[in-house]
């Protein structure tokens, strides 16, 4: 299995940031109210995750480890400040939508980790790649959460899409079911708890099937010589 192959799987799947390591659980608990709001927030903080992965590859050769960190912190919150800067420009509606949650990236745990624990131990490809898949993996926890929350909240899916991409994309809002009342405890932080523990369960209930179907490897059997007399 080639390093990108495992790399993959470990930030699409088996080492999740959302739903395995339970990174950056602020912003995805209280930013996924709706699709639109989740997807933006995932795909801002995976340009974030790619870009501070490849400038910390970069630099690890110059940076002495005493002062690593501050310096990991300075390059991500200068490539948050560029995103934010961008999304004020050209999807004002989304900046105001996510409010303080934008600079919040700076603080998500899950980009200083991957700069620490990967990006300043390997090559550059290799960073560049596994922010991708860890962002990846991210956005897909973030905008299945808020796929559930915003169907069960208020009957909808990619309610306000113009707010992302433009005014044509006011026609991807899809009506679900019709709800005279919107449903608080999907909409509400407690709805997104319960929405990510049953994400959870059910990531484990599918690992659980795929070990049960994998064939049992059964132990060698250890021949014993028994010695009765030493001459």
């Amino acid at each position: 299995m080639s390093k990108y192959s495992e790399i993959a799987k470990q930030g699409l799947w088996h080492n999740n940031p959302g739903i395995v390591q339970l990174l950056g659980l602020c912003p995805l608990l209280a930013v996924t109210a709706t699709v639109t709001n989740a997807l933006g927030l995932g795909l801002a903080t995976l340009v974030v995750l790619v870009g501070s992965n490849i400038l910390v590859s970069l630099v690890q050769d110059y940076v002495p480890k005493e002062i690593r960190i501050p310096v990991f912190v300075m390059i991500i919150a200068a490539l948050v400040t560029c995103v934010q800067l961008l999304i004020n420009a050209y999807a004002y509606g989304l900046y105001m939508s996510l409010g303080i949650f934008l600079p919040l990236i700076v603080t998500n745990c899950l980009i200083i980790g991957r700069a620490e624990a990967f990006a300043s131990r390997n090559s550059l490809a290799h960073s560049a790649f596994d922010g991708l898949m860890m962002g990846l993996g991210f956005a897909a926890v973030l905008v299945v959460l808020g796929a559930g929350r915003e169907i069960l909240g208020q009957g909808t899916l990619f309610d306000g899409a113009d707010l992302l991409l433009g005014e044509w994309a006011s026609v991807l809002t899809i009506q679900v079911w019709q709800v005279d009342n919107a449903f608080l405890l999907a909409m509400l932080p407690p709805g997104a708890f319960i929405g990510m523990g049953l994400i959870i369960a059910l990531k484990n209930v599918i690992d659980q099937q795929i070990k049960a179907r994998q064939p049992k490897v059964s132990a060698p059997a250890v021949e014993r010589a028994r010695i009765t007399k030493v001459s």
